[in-house]
């Protein structure tokens, strides 16, 4: 019984998510980012950005971009899910850091921002974010 339970949950939690997509079960839904990254008050340019559909295992990518000259950057996404979307956007940097890797932090998007359909409504902006600063929940990341 005990290894039923198990089969069980990991249908449940790991292959469904995966299946629903490929059925196409749930709503399409999509989401729209931007913003600027500075380093010291300077442009923060080919910065990677990814956006992300949060999941209870593993996140699944949903999109992935580099800032500009200017340190601008534009991200959407969309994913078919049965509940709502839960994104969020992972900056990967080395903005006054000599590392080997990377800087990562991570930005939940507010369900507010998030479209039933192909195409955001509107763009959540992130605003100026200076790189310097110290962000909760920063990390080194060597496998973006």
């Amino acid at each position: 019984m005990r290894h039923f339970m198990y089969q069980f949950l990991l249908i449940t939690v790991v292959v469904l998510p995966s299946i629903q997509g490929l059925l196409g079960i749930g709503r399409l839904q999509s989401v729209a980012v931007s913003g600027r990254l500075i380093c010291d008050g300077r442009p923060a340019a080919g910065v990677k950005v990814k956006m992300y559909e949060k999941e209870f295992f593993l996140d699944r990518k949903m999109a992935e971009v580099y800032t500009d000259a200017n340190g601008m950057f534009i991200i959407s996404g969309r994913k078919r899910e049965i509940s709502t979307i839960d994104p969020k956007v992972n900056v990967y940097h080395k903005c006054n850091y000599m590392g080997l890797c990377y800087k990562k932090f991570g930005i939940t998007i507010p369900d507010e921002y998030i479209t039933w359909g192909s195409s955001p409504d509107r763009t959540y902006d992130i605003g100026t974010l200076n790189l310097a600063n110290k962000y909760t929940g920063t990390t080194t990341d060597c496998l973006n």
